[in-house]
């Protein structure tokens, strides 16, 4: 008995050693798999561009690689197409996002507040294609009631969308931040004759505000990486204008559309998914680490 248990125990300290290596090997495998798809990212962008000028992608306004005369390569069609979906999607998502999070953290009661999470989870696991569907087929008639000159294929309805698909993140996220803020500062507020509502965007609102940002960013940095919606509902006409009633394309949906065989390998229409798919990379980047210098900058620690 005595050596057996002696036994298990070296068999403990020996697994006890080696479950460091393991750890430091899932996450170098983790650093590995990022390095190689931004290397592939970079690689085959700079192939790219050695068919077609860095200067002619960044101004030309125009994105037709299918042309059979002359193809052109201007990315701010998509890039137009893409901003005004996610513009759309927040001012969407923010209003209704924040206002549910202030709820559930400020007036909500505990059992109000076990049924409403739950249902804005599921919500939040709801496939995109699903999404994209229900803008084509319910909200894009639904608008067409309302606007006439509204197309089938439209900015407005996947913008919508996205907007309600993104709002359960921006509203858990914020939620959390707000649930975070100490209940004496709500009760000294309270003490000297504040409401509820004053206490609610005075004081845990301001005391929250890095939290509340950061959802907010992480969230548009989701929108501006849709594929679905917009693939289906948004159409594939890459507009370069101001207009959420015609159809457009977006970075994401233009992948799509190349990827699902319009283009053979090795060609420019194949290698330019990549140089639209690093530029959509950097938008990413870009706001993930604005989220993060927010997040930082005004945190509060209580």
């Amino acid at each position: 008995m005595i050596q057996e248990k002696k036994k298990n125990k070296n068999l403990g300290m020996k697994f006890e050693k080696l479950v460091p290596y393991l750890l430091l090997f899932t996450a170098i495998v983790s650093v590995l798999t990022t390095l190689g798809i931004v290397f592939t990212l970079i690689v085959e962008t700079f192939i790219f561009f050695d068919k077609v000028a860095i200067k002619d992608f960044l101004t030309d306004k125009k994105w037709y690689p299918f042309s059979k005369t002359e193809a052109s390569y201007g990315i701010m069609p998509l890039i137009s197409g893409t901003l005004k979906v996610t513009a759309i999607a927040t001012l969407v998502a923010v209003p209704i996002g924040i206002a549910t999070a202030i709820f559930l953290s400020e007036y909500a009661s505990d059992r109000t507040r076990r049924i409403i999470k739950p249902i804005l989870e599921v919500l939040a696991g709801i496939p995109t294609i699903v999404y994209g569907f229900f803008a084509l087929t319910f909200v894009t008639p639904v608008l067409r009631e309302i606007i006439p000159s509204l197309e089938i294929f439209n900015a407005l309805s996947p913008g919508i969308v996205i907007g309600i698909m993104i709002t359960p993140m921006i509203a858990s996220l914020s939620e959390d931040a707000m649930s975070s803020v100490p209940n004496t500062m709500r009760e000294g507020a309270l003490a000297l004759g504040s409401t509820k509502l004053e206490v609610s965007f005075k004081v845990v609102l301001p005391a929250a505000l890095s939290g509340i940002i950061a959802s907010v960013v992480l969230a548009i940095s989701r929108a501006i990486g849709e594929t679905m919606i917009v693939a289906v509902a948004g159409g594939s006409t890459p507009n370069l204008d101001w207009s959420v009633t015609n159809s457009i394309q977006t970075m994401t949906a233009y992948i799509v559309q190349v990827s699902q065989g319009d283009a053979g390998y090795g060609t420019t229409i194949y290698y330019s998914i990549y140089a639209v798919g690093f530029t959509l990379f950097l938008f990413t980047l870009l706001m993930n680490l604005l989220a993060q210098f927010i997040s930082r900058r005004f945190r509060e620690e209580y």
